[in-house]
């Protein structure tokens, strides 16, 4: 049976792995290059690395880290931060990389997808949409959640769609760190306005939230940073995957036996 991916998503600030609670107080918790050979080992099914920085700082991705993770890395790996032209895309597919992810320039240039597109190819372009709740609705946010897009979630995932993305992460401000659960109307909204493959991000604080994520939205990715990189509740930093066994009985539990996924 096909099933769910089940992604550690690592931050890169200031050249080391930290994790982040509603997009502040990054706490170190390690090297990437460690975390990724432990990874390697934990046979996880796909990684997600993204640098805080490059962005904010409007710096260039850096290209020696990137190749030494994707030399090192033995799963598909998606990274972001710092890229704005299709040039800096083919660049970091060139190094091993799977998938390149754009936030704030996809949101803000919505035609960069298409040109990035073309260049790589729409299988590897994944659009990191970060939003926050406010009321009865969510507002997207860009550069670490410091800048409002002034556009709509809606919005924002049409352009990825008609523009050419091939993916889109959906990453919650507001459950950033928290270990408390996904939004699970978040991810139900999602759902219902792509037909793209999703991912959500923010909030995982178990293999239970991961079921229940499975449960209410059906296949889909489920990305998590906390859950990968403490253990126990008061939060001792251990890089940590569910075996083989484990993400199979979840997925049996939690997914009819025709389900498919993406």
């Amino acid at each position: 049976m096909l099933r769910p991916r089940i992604t550690p998503c690592l931050l890169i600030h200031n050249g080391g792995l930290v994790k982040t609670v509603r997009f502040d107080e990054p706490k170190y918790v390690g090297d990437p290059l460690n975390a990724v050979k432990i990874f390697n080992e934990k046979e996880a099914d796909e990684l997600v690395v993204l640098d805080i920085d490059a962005s904010v700082r409007g710096v260039e991705p850096d290209f020696h880290l990137i190749a030494s993770l994707a030399a090192e890395c033995r799963m598909p790996l998606c990274y972001g931060g710092g890229i704005k032209t299709p040039d800096q895309a083919r660049r970091i597919i060139g190094l091993g990389v799977e998938k390149i992810a754009i936030s704030s320039v996809a949101v803000e240039h919505p035609s960069i997808i298409t040109s990035i597109a073309a260049e790589v190819g729409r299988q590897s372009v994944v659009v990191v949409i970060d939003v926050r709740r406010r009321g009865d609705d969510y507002e997207v946010w860009t550069h670490n959640g410091q800048r409002p897009a002034n556009v709509t979630l809606a919005e924002s995932l049409r352009e990825a769609g008609t523009r050419g993305a091939g993916e889109i992460v959906v990453n919650s401000i507001d459950q950033d760190g928290m270990m408390k659960g996904y939004d699970l109307e978040l991810a139900t909204r999602v759902r219902g306005m792509t037909a793209l493959p999703i991912t959500m991000l923010g909030g995982a604080g178990s293999l239970d939230d991961i079921g229940r994520l499975v449960e209410k939205c059906g296949v889909l990715g489920a990305a998590s940073g906390s859950l990968f990189v403490f253990k126990g509740i008061y939060r001792a930093v251990l890089i940590n995957y569910p075996r083989q066994s484990a993400k199979e009985e979840l997925i049996r539990r939690c997914l009819p036996p025709t389900a498919g996924h993406q």
